[in-house]
């Protein structure tokens, strides 16, 4: 498994979460870059190693961080077309999706600071 560095990671992902989340508060979506998230460098980083190790704690990441990613398109593609109040329901699930994302990275640096011998 390559080192992610589960702070960064953390710290990106709540910053985002936050940002993405205060733009939808004040209703000015186009004040923030929201396709940003698609570029996710955590997927990246995580597909190739899932692949390679097959490993449970690195596929559940990867597969928190995807919903999380995937509720966020959801989000935006709402909002695009017109129907902001059906995307603001959706918002308390993207909050979670980001706790439980959070919690595999958490799993992930156990992983990391434990490797298998």
């Amino acid at each position: 498994m390559k080192r992610i560095d589960i702070d960064q990671a953390i710290r990106l992902h709540n910053h985002w979460r936050r940002q993405f989340l205060n733009a939808f508060a004040g209703g000015d979506y186009v004040d923030m870059p929201l396709s940003e998230h698609r570029g996710c460098t955590l997927e990246l980083a995580l597909t190739q190693d899932v692949i390679e190790s097959n490993h449970g704690i690195l596929a559940a990441l990867l597969a928190a961080d995807r919903h999380f990613h995937a509720l966020a398109n959801e989000i935006i593609d709402l909002s695009n077309n017109g129907l902001g109040n059906s995307a603001d329901l959706l918002l308390p699930d993207l909050n979670e999706a980001a706790h439980r994302l959070i919690a595999h990275l958490d799993d992930a640096r156990t992983l990391q600071s434990d490797p298998p011998k």
